[in-house]
């Protein structure tokens, strides 16, 4: 009888542990949305070694998995980690240590902060990003006279917020030996009245070398730019444009565990990385992924830089320009073909994105599965949304809110039904890319939400929508923002949503923004941020 008994316990003993199968962390009492196939909402998931291991009812998940940590989410909504799909990390990072212009009111405003910051720091060459003469009364760009008086010996350089220009003082010319006979392809040095006005468009701001960060700057950047993103949700960035040290910089980092953010590292297109990385191949790590070049085709439309087909609406005889020659991109198109890398262009005009389409295609005719991206297509010809069918739209929703004040003034009526047209994109290729472009916008991934849906700025402005027939569905913002981001960086199997054997990324908001009240979006708050099933927020 002692030996039934004993044989008994053992046999529950294993049933027992059977049932329950140990795991790291249970959630639950969640409403997830694991973004599967399918769409499907779960109320938990059990993760172990930094994966789901399980997704289903809190009570199924409890009565098989057992852990040492629970979280009760009562009754919270979660979301796989989100995606930005095109942003400038370390450019974030460094403009923390930068005057931040955005949101300046006029010029005026721009040389009041300008006088402080420099009180503060006392640096010897003043850089700064933010500015955007589209926001002042006055929307025409400004010159450099006020800067010359307030600063006559110490260099200013401040970017544009799009980055595709910079206003500069005669300091910051003398140094660069800058002069009215100078030139440069695909750039321009401003004139008025046969005088530099310090406004230099896209290739001419290369003339302009601002002091190089320390590497204690760096690294600073880098924490500075996680933290932020961490607390707004996100827990991958596709950092479009990074050199080889400062991308060896982020592997370090992460080895050691300082930095926790995934990255998806597009190289800048210059000879030293095209030479290292094409030839070294596709770099892959647990945080780490370096597969892809980025490129520009051309400017942008607030500074004018966007190439166009036809002249500009608000500058006739003014037709933006390609930042790199025709022949030149069809070459790197190929070179780039010819490797594992794939190609992300900026394409903000119509002529740019038609260039590039056809440049695209005929450099992938014998490639399969490329998911080559043009990033932003911003302004597009309507005959010419066909060829999106094989290549990736990389969109960034804000950038609809922030330019539509102005964009029909640049490109006209008629031009301006294919620009922001995010639906009609999504309707070509099936998925779009989602970001931000952030610090060229804000960080806020729920911006992006609330633009790429209700199509209003944060007053609410318009009153219906700009352009609503071109707004995406929640259910597909959520998509490009997260499963839809993965697949463009060929990590789908990985990341980008809530299911088994994936990295157990994920967050916790305050509120529900699928049925949320559209107004109400912009104000969702991330209550806990998760990687690996490591809070880091």
């Amino acid at each position: 009888m002692r030996k039934l008994i004993l044989s008994l316990l053992i046999v529950g003993i294993f049933q027992s542990c059977k049932k329950q199968t140990q795991a790291d962390i249970l959630v639950i009492n969640s409403k997830t949305y694991t973004v599967n196939q399918n769409f499907e909402i779960a109320e938990s998931f059990a993760i172990k070694d930094g994966k789901f291991i399980a997704i289903g009812s809190s009570e199924d998940i409890q009565k098989t998995y057992k852990a040492s940590k629970i979280i009760d989410a009562e009754g919270k909504t979660i979301y796989p980690g989100f995606i930005d799909g095109h942003c400038h990390f370390y450019g974030l990072g460094l403009t923390q240590q930068k005057i931040n212009l955005v949101g300046t009111k006029s010029y005026d405003d721009v040389l009041q902060k300008l006088e402080k910051f420099q009180k503060e720091k006392n640096t010897s060459f003043i850089t700064g990003r933010g500015w955007d003469q589209n926001d002042w009364d006055v929307k025409e760009f400004p010159t450099k006279e006020k800067l010359d008086i307030l600063f006559p010996k110490i260099p200013v350089a401040i970017t544009r917020v799009d980055g595709h220009a910079m206003l500069v003082n005669q300091a910051a010319i003398d140094l660069a030996g800058i002069s009215l006979d100078s030139e440069i392809a695909g750039g321009e040095f401003i004139k008025k009245d046969g005088k530099l006005t310090g406004v230099l468009i896209d290739n001419a701001m290369n003339f302009i070398k601002t002091p190089l960060p320390t590497k204690k700057e760096q690294i600073q950047a880098l924490k500075d730019a996680q933290k932020i993103c961490f607390d707004l949700g996100l827990t991958t960035v596709d950092d479009a444009g990074l050199d080889k040290e400062v991308i060896e910089l982020i592997d370090s980092l992460q080895q050691t565990g300082e930095i926790k953010m995934r990255i998806y590292a597009m190289i800048s297109n210059n000879k030293e990385n095209l030479d290292y990385y094409l030839k070294k191949g596709i770099i892959k790590t647990d945080k780490l992924h370096v597969r892809s070049v980025k490129v520009y085709a051309d400017g942008a439309l607030g500074s004018r830089g966007a190439a166009l087909k036809d002249e500009y609406a608000d500058k006739k005889g003014h037709f933006g320009a390609l930042v790199n020659s025709y022949n030149d991109l069809q070459k790197l198109a190929q070179r780039i073909a010819d490797s594992d890398y794939q190609m992300n262009t900026h394409a903000i005009g119509d002529s740019a994105n038609y260039v590039m389409l056809k440049t695209y295609h005929e450099a992938l005719k014998n490639k399969s599965d490329r998911r080559w991206r043009i990033e932003h297509a911003q302004v597009v010809d309507l005959k010419d949304f066909d060829l999106f069918k094989k290549v990736l739209p990389s969109i960034q929703p804000t950038h609809a809110t922030s330019d539509m004040y102005w964009a029909e003034d640049r490109v006209g009526e008629k031009r301006v039904q294919g620009a922001y047209a995010y639906n009609d994109l999504l309707n070509q290729y099936g998925k779009v890319a989602l970001g931000t472009d952030f610090p060229v916008e804000k960080v806020n991934p729920f911006y992006t939400f609330y633009a790429a849906t209700i199509r209003k700025d944060l007053k609410g402005y318009p009153e219906n929508g700009f352009q609503m027939k071109n707004a995406l569905s929640r259910e597909n913002t959520l998509k490009g923002m997260t499963i839809w981001n993965a697949y463009g960086n060929f990590e789908e199997n990985e990341k980008g949503s809530i299911e088994i054997g994936k990295v157990a990324d994920f967050i916790i908001l305050d509120q529900d923004i699928m049925e949320v009240d559209g107004k109400k979006i912009p104000d969702t708050k991330v209550i806990s941020t998760y990687i690996n099933g490591e809070k880091v927020k």
